[in-house]
Parts: structure tokens; C-alpha cells; sequence
């Protein structure tokens, strides 16, 4: 079955960014001119993706407005001639069919995304945290939705990490499929522990924020029991599922930034800029001139 719909979960408080995001969603700071949450959005539709689900809080309203229509501004851009911007501007709302699930408590990843059990219904779908941007040729859901239906089985995102920095993720174990470029990249998991203590990992790949799972997840999240923090973790079952049905880890190509951390913020910044031929020989100039 083709995967037509994803997940992205926006619910969180943002603490890390404060007091930036007091009043202001974290995935509506800005990278370069784009808030950070577009950026997940314009991949999953780079992927074929058809539904955008959004799993929000009640102080997330600016998202929804961001990708709704605005007629005020698109008339004075209308009236002012900016045909660049207008165009820019209806594109956000034309990019897909966006609905959006409120989470009333913060019980964690895998509870935001029970929350979209009844707008997924039986069918595969993806999962994008919308922290984790990823620029690749090829969209990264992308790259996990053909090694879906390659394996037909759940696939995670995967890239290696510093053996020092593993306690800071969930890290796989598991078995590499072989069988050519792709396969090399595919790995059919064995394990998967979260945030293992330094030394005792069972490898150094560590699922970062994309997922493409089968709808069965959900009947694991349902049994699944609070674990740290008080909260229903999506790797307990993930794990749980790995009882049942194939699970596999992808090691996607693509650079990832961690844009939910401050300095994994300004990196994306940077290095997005000087991506984009309009900015990019006005700023390297600028960055050769500080004295640093």
C-alpha cells in the first residue's frame, strides 16, 4: 500500500529557545526565510506525500495560520505589484492538505503520534520532527518510504554518530541486508535501545527524526506504559513491534541539522544561506570580513 500521508508532531513547549519561544512556536523560528517547520512540510511533498498531519498545542496557533490562507496580504501584495512574494506566499497554503490534531498533554513522541491514529486509519504512513532538517537530493521520508516497499516492513532513519554522543539517542543493533547501493544502506534491526549509557551501545547508528511505519505501531502504542519522564515512548514500541513484523534502519544520504538546539539552529542557518544563490556570495563575503 502506498504511503500517502505523514506525521509531523509540533507539540512541544520549545524550552530550549527561550524566552524566544514564549509567545512563538519553535518550529516558526526562521531559517534563512523559511520557518523551520516548511522545511518538513516541503519534503514530505517532495516524497508524494498527499496528507500533513500536524499534532499541535494550544499555543501553536501561528502554525496553522502560517499554512492557511491570508487574503489581507496577499491583497497589498496584489495592489503593490510584488508578484515574487504574492506567489511565494500562496504557494505555503497550496502545499498540501494539512490537518491538525491537538495534543492536550505532553506525554511524549509516542503519544503525539497516537494522535493521529483516526486520521491515519490502516494504512502506512510517515513520521517527520520537524527539528531534524535534512537537505538531500533526494527527499530523506523519500528514502525511507522506497525502502518501505522494498522490505515491506517499518523503516527508521538512521546515521551514524560519535560512539561518545550515542547516550543521546536511540541507537539500533541489527543485521545489514546487502544486496547493492541500497541494501548496503538498509539494515534489518535486532535491537533497539534508547540513550545507552557510554560503552554499551550496540552500534553507532542512531535513529534521528524520520520514520515510515505500518499502522500496527498503533496498536503498540496503545499497550505501551509510560517509561522515562512519564512518557509513552515511540522506541518502546517500535521495539514491541519488532516482536511481530520486520523492522529495518535506513542510513539515509543527506546532511542533518539538529535545528531543535540553539547551536544546531545557527549551523542550519548559516550553511542554508550560503546554499541559496541570491545570498550566498553577498554573506560568504560578509563571514570572510568578521574577525574571528
Amino acid at each position: 500500500m502506498r504511503v500517502r500521508k505523514a506525521v509531523l508532531t509540533a507539540a512541544g513547549w520549545g524550552t530550549r529557545f527561550l524566552p524566544a519561544t514564549k509567545a512563538q512556536p519553535k518550529e516558526m523560528l526562521p531559517l534563512v526565510d523559511k520557518p523551520v517547520i516548511q522545511y518538513a512540510v516541503e519534503e514530505a511533498v517532495a516524497a508524494g506525500i498527499e496528507q500533513v498531519i500536524i499534532i499541535t498545542s494550544s499555543h501553536k496557533r501561528a502554525i496553522e495560520d502560517h499554512f492557511d490562507l491570508n487574503y489581507e496580504l496577499e491583497h497589498l501584495l496584489e495592489e503593490k505589484g510584488d508578484i515574487e512574494r504574492l506567489r511565494q506566499v500562496r504557494h505555503i497554503s497550496d502545499l498540501a492538505q494539512i490537518a491538525y490534531v491537538r495534543q492536550k498533554e505532553q506525554l511524549g513522541l509516542g503519544h503525539a503520534v497516537l494522535m493521529a491514529k483516526d486520521l491515519i486509519g490502516h494504512e502506512p504512513f510517515a513520521v517527520i520532527l520537524p527539528d531534524d532538517v535534512i537537505v538531500a537530493d533526494r527527499p530523506c521520508i523519500g528514502q525511507l518510504i522506497h525502502a518501505y516497499h522494498q522490505h515491506h516492513g517499518s523503516v527508521v532513519a538512521v546515521m551514524e554518530v560519535p560512539d561518545e554522543d550515542t547516550s543521546r539517542y536511540g541507537v539500533i543493533g541489527g543485521e545489514q541486508v546487502g544486496g547493492g547501493s541500497e541494501g548496503d544502506r538498509t539494515y534489518q534491526l535486532t535491537q533497539l535501545v534508547e540513550k545507552p549509557a557510554p560503552g554499551t551501545a550496540p552500534s553507532n547508528l542512531a535513529v534521528i527524526g524520520r520514520y515510515v511505519l505500518t499502522p500496527k505501531i498503533f496498536d503498540k502504542l496503545e499497550q505501551t506504559q509510560r517509561g522515562a519522564g512519564g512518557e509513552i515512548q515511540l522506541t518502546d514500541a517500535i521495539h514491541a513491534l519488532m516482536d511481530e513484523q520486520s523492522v529495518f534502519g535506513y542510513a539515509f544520504e543527506g546532511k542533518r541539522y539538529d535545528a531543535g538546539t540553539t547551536m544546531g539552529w545557527l549551523q542550519a542557518s548559516v550553511e542554508l544561506a550560503l546554499a541559496r544563490p541570491e545570498f550566498a556570495e553577498t554573506f560568504r563575503e560578509y563571514l570572510r570580513a568578521l574577525d574571528i
